[in-house]
């Protein structure tokens, strides 16, 4: 088995077939094909079923293929780190980051990665299950996740500050008048949650509990800004991280009472390197929201 024969199946598996994934690589299909066939051969078990649209991967190739893709990753690392010299990093950078946060902060700081280091390539994703994000982290995948929460080191996790919840509020709201909104005065009305496994539904179940508010659950979206912008519409009301607040919509949100926090640490992987050492540095230097003040329309 090699790590070329770990890459070609990853293509088929992400391509569905292995036409396409010799395209994507530029290599023959029938060399492709015949490499897959050997690696299954030394795995002793089928990777792929045919279906009728496409290849996919079977239980035992899924498993697989999440243990080759932490192979390739890692492999990828060495190679750009042999290759990195004082002034320029090339190579691949993984990021993650827990849905609503680092919404202003991370578009800033990868930006200006990115135009000091041109030649590196970063992915970014967002994620909506703290510990699936933590789960990625501890197997390698990823190179750095903005998270509220990890059991990692002091030397993995960094706090980069702390993030204000807000509620958000259709126009015209009663509740708009207020500074801060009570929680408790937003008994009986109706929510826009998030999904069920979600650190932000977690956040927002937690905090109604807390304040003997029992919600009405309106509808569940998978991001925060789509919450604020159904709340604005009146589908409901919803609590969101302030630098998640989309643009045009400042107006509509208020801090409530008592106030809602939450850590913003920064996990980077086991033996980083200088690619993720300067991410953090110019994620250090954002500014954080401690105060959702800021959003709040100037009388």
């Amino acid at each position: 088995m090699s790590l070329r024969q770990y890459e070609y199946a990853l293509a088929v598996a992400e391509e569905g077939s292995v036409t396409a994934a010799a395209e994507q690589l530029h290599v023959a299909q029938p060399s492709m094909s015949q490499q897959i066939r050997s690696l299954e051969r030394d795995l002793g078990v089928t990777l792929f079923d045919r279906t009728p649209t496409g290849l996919v991967p079977t239980v035992v190739g899924r498993a697989f293929l999440r243990e080759a893709e932490v192979a390739v990753r890692a492999s990828r690392r060495a190679r750009a780190t042999a290759r990195n010299g004082a002034e320029e990093l090339v190579g691949e950078l993984m990021v993650a980051a827990q849905v609503g946060f680092g919404t202003q902060q991370l578009p800033g700081a990868l930006g200006t990665l990115r135009r000091r280091f041109p030649r590196l390539e970063v992915s970014v994703f967002e994620e909506p299950s703290s510990a699936e994000l933590d789960r990625l982290c501890r197997r390698g995948v990823l190179d750095l996740v903005l998270m509220a929460a990890c059991d990692r080191t002091p030397a993995d996790a960094h706090h980069l500050g702390d993030e204000e919840f807000v509620v958000a509020l259709r126009a015209g709201h009663p509740q708009l008048a207020a500074d801060r909104v009570d929680l408790r005065d937003l008994d009986g009305e109706p929510w826009v949650r998030f999904d069920r496994d979600s650190a932000l539904d977690g956040v927002l179940t937690g905090v109604l509990r807390d304040n003997e508010v029992t919600p009405i659950t309106a509808a569940r979206v998978s991001q925060a800004a789509t919450a604020v912008r159904w709340a604005g519409q009146g589908l409901g009301v919803t609590l969101v991280p302030a630098s998640a607040v989309p643009s045009g919509y400042e107006d509509l949100v208020r801090p409530v009472s008592p106030a809602v926090f939450q850590p913003v640490i920064a996990v980077v992987r086991s033996g980083a390197g200088p690619a993720e050492a300067a991410l953090l540095e110019l994620l250090s230097q954002e500014t954080w929201h401690d105060s959702a003040d800021s959003l709040s329309p100037v009388s």
